[in-house]
């Protein structure tokens, strides 16, 4: 099993790269995302994800271990295979993918090419927990801090909502505290979408 590749990058074409190594060539798959970041004549490590099927081998090509993980989460769900999982992943970073997933921004994974709604709210109901946004540098921050108020009418209808206490004060931490219940709720609400 190929866990990962150190070489040279000698070729890209769509969504491939060809890596070198040792004299033999592997082409990738790659997403959008780390295709612009790899350069034609340099060197890299690449995480690999091996698919192999009866009718064809593929490798998939990762730059960090983040993105392989969330790339064998997103492949974990039901009707999403690797084509699918590369094209959500070249939609934007692992972390806003994952912020994404866990805040339910179906408009996000719909901008993925060939994702349909059904597909990204698939994703975000079998994913929501596994990626949460307690991976976030944001979450960690709220959670040192204890800066959730346990008594914050608008946290409670985000948490009646299906939200976490979490991800309810990250949805809240930029919206005036001044303000109405209810419009404080409709901005939050808003900004979890962006």
């Amino acid at each position: 099993m190929i866990a990962s590749l150190k070489g040279e990058v000698t070729g890209k074409s769509l969504n491939q790269v060809i890596v070198e190594v040792n004299g033999i060539g592997y082409s990738l798959y790659i997403s959008a995302q780390e295709y612009d970041e790899l350069k034609v004549g340099e060197k890299y490590k690449l995480f690999i994800y091996e698919n192999i099927r009866e009718d064809a081998y593929d490798l998939f090509g990762f730059i960090n271990e983040q993105s392989k993980k969330l790339f064998e989460l997103l492949i974990s769900v039901k009707n999403i295979g690797p084509k699918a999982g590369l094209a959500i992943l070249s939609v934007d970073s692992a972390e806003r993918l994952k912020t994404a997933i866990a805040s339910g921004n179906v408009a996000l994974l719909t901008s993925a090419k060939g994702i349909g709604k059904k597909a990204a709210e698939q994703v975000i109901v079998e994913l929501r927990d596994k990626v949460g946004l307690f991976s976030t540098a944001e979450a960690e921050d709220i959670i040192s801090r204890g800066a959730i108020d346990q008594s914050d009418e608008a946290l409670q209808a985000l948490v009646k909502l299906g939200y976490s206490e979490q991800d309810a004060a990250i949805f809240l931490k930029h919206v005036d505290p001044k303000l109405p219940v209810d419009e404080r709720l409709k901005m939050a609400l808003r900004g979890s979408h962006k």
